[in-house]
């Protein structure tokens, strides 16, 4: 644990880009193997959309991460946060509370309000968009959404009161499982529900993605599905009769096209969100 412990202590930024190239590349590989749908879609230039956004995002994490590194700093030289108001426990106990109570906040929580009020759903929307569900799909966020998201992972930094190297490998868990639960790949139904169990399983996060309501109103999680469970946003779907995207945006030249993706948070409103009940 200590050697893990002083590895994202120190992570180089070099180390963390290759996760993130290297999750893509591996699931990439992956789905074309083990497709769970046949996606019949031109899979290069839907990838280029995504990784438009998928850059967006590490511009503007970049940009930001001064604040996120003041703000763990400040909780331990301070000790203030939860973390740093518990008793002596073990190491690895205190960094699965911390990963727990990060992913609550950071994840489950700003995904949940994102989709309960209306001005941040615009910018998520985006995100929902996407009738083609893959791996590059688990980036796909409006610059908007990259700050919105940014300023809930630094509010869970400061609640929490999580040190740097915690906050680096979260990061790091969150790119990683965000890659896989979207991935195009078929698991076994009962491996998949073992899995959904634990953490955010590819067919449990699928469902989240149907294009109409109650279930894009479910499934919220990133890694730990315990918070769906708990909170009672947890639902299943089989996977035959998913239909990806949102009802709102079903043409191709709304969920396809770049400019129009940029342009959608600052579009009239539709009717509401996805207000069939399908």
């Amino acid at each position: 644990m200590n050697e893990i412990i002083a590895y994202f202590s120190t992570i180089p930024s070099s180390h963390r880009s290759l996760i993130l190239v290297g999750g893509i590349t591996l699931f990439w590989l992956i789905e074309n193997t083990f497709p769970l749908f046949q996606l019949q879609y031109r899979k290069w230039q839907h990838a280029g959309i995504n990784i438009f956004f998928t850059i967006t995002t590490i511009i503007v994490n970049f940009i930001l991460a001064f604040i996120l590194i003041k703000t763990a700093s400040w909780t331990t030289e301070n000790h203030f946060g939860i973390l740093q108001w518990l008793p002596q426990i073990p190491i690895w106990l205190y960094t699965i509370i911390g990963l727990l109570l990060l992913d609550l906040i950071g994840a489950y929580l700003v995904h949940f309000i994102e989709h309960k009020v209306k001005f941040l759903w615009r910018f998520h929307l985006i995100h929902h968009t996407d009738t083609w569900i893959d791996t590059t799909t688990a980036n796909r966020h409006h610059p908007g959404e990259s700050i919105i998201r940014f300023v809930f992972t630094t509010l869970g930094v400061l609640i929490v009161g999580s040190p740097m190297w915690m906050v680096f490998l979260y990061q790091s868990l969150s790119v990683v499982a965000s890659q896989f639960n979207h991935a195009n790949i078929s698991l076994p139904n009962k491996l998949d529900n073992i899995l959904s169990y634990l953490i955010v399983s590819p067919n449990m996060h699928k469902v989240h993605h149907h294009y109409v309501l109650p279930y894009t109103d479910s499934n919220y999680g990133n890694i730990f599905s315990v918070w769906d469970r708990l909170f009672g946003t947890f639902t299943t779907l089989p996977k035959e009769k998913l239909i990806y995207g949102v009802d709102t945006h079903m043409a191709p030249e709304e969920h396809n096209k770049l400019k129009n993706l940029l342009q959608i948070p600052f579009q009239k409103s539709r009717s509401g969100k996805n207000k069939q009940n399908h």
